[in-house]
């Protein structure tokens, strides 16, 4: 393995996406092309239907290419079968997405210890006590998602997100379905605890304010790669 492809946590060469429709074939994705360094924070960005959340899929190998590839952290996505990919989801990745996702049967304690059960983790209960203190929800621990308001079940989500140390975390629109106040708390979360634990995080997102604060941004429009541009990082140093 080369020194270039150490650093690169994720490489994208040539992703291609088609689906058959009534009306025939559709490209969703074309050619892409990028690479994200080890501890880069990264925002995709575009209009609705550009293809941004289906690239987000593509590179956590929640879908699958039709054509070119996708290696994280040096595994080539198209060798893997879905239970490869499961793996390496549960391994290297976390997740939090726009509308929560949470058990709604659990806890917050619960949802948040249940990725590093499921990894055969013995201190799943301490790593789960001591995130939620660090989003701010020492208090809640015991209170179902339905108990909580949404900036809070987005904070569960995020403290879920981070257990087990991930070296990739994805985020679908974080902050879209909250209002502003919660929206700027989980933002400077997702920073903060990013910035801690030495993740790199790929987040998609329409809001420009949240773009600017990754260390790159890169432009999808119309399923094509338009360009990448800097942020303007305020979460560093």
């Amino acid at each position: 393995m080369s020194v270039l492809s150490q650093l690169n946590v994720i490489q994208v060469s040539g992703l291609t996406k088609r689906v058959s429709t009534l009306e025939g074939g559709l490209t969703i994705l074309s050619d892409i092309n990028f690479s994200v360094k080890s501890g880069e924070s990264v925002a995709i960005v575009g209009a609705s239907g550009s293809g941004k959340s289906t690239l987000l899929s593509l590179l956590a190998g929640l879908d699958v290419a039709s054509e070119g590839d996708v290696h994280l952290d040096g595994e080539a996505l198209s060798t893997l079968d879905e239970e490869a990919r499961a793996r390496v989801r549960a391994e290297k990745i976390g997740f939090v997405f726009q509308s929560f996702m949470l058990v709604q049967s659990l806890t917050a304690l619960e949802n948040v210890m249940l990725p590093a059960e499921l990894a055969g983790a013995s201190d799943a209960r301490a790593q789960a006590i001591a995130l939620l203190e660090k989003v701010g929800l020492s208090h809640r621990l015991e209170h179902y998602p339905s108990q909580l308001s949404g900036g809070e079940q987005q904070r569960v989500a995020i403290a879920r997100a981070f257990i087990g140390s991930p070296k990739i975390l994805f985020a679908d629109e974080p902050s879209a379905n909250l209002d502003s106040k919660n929206g700027q708390l989980i933002e400077t979360l997702l920073f903060d605890l990013n910035k801690l634990n030495g993740t790199t995080l790929v987040l998609v997102t329409h809001d420009e304010q949240l773009a600017q604060q990754c260390q790159r941004i890169i432009h999808i429009e119309g399923g094509q790669l338009e360009k990448i541009s800097e942020g303007r990082v305020t979460h560093v140093g």
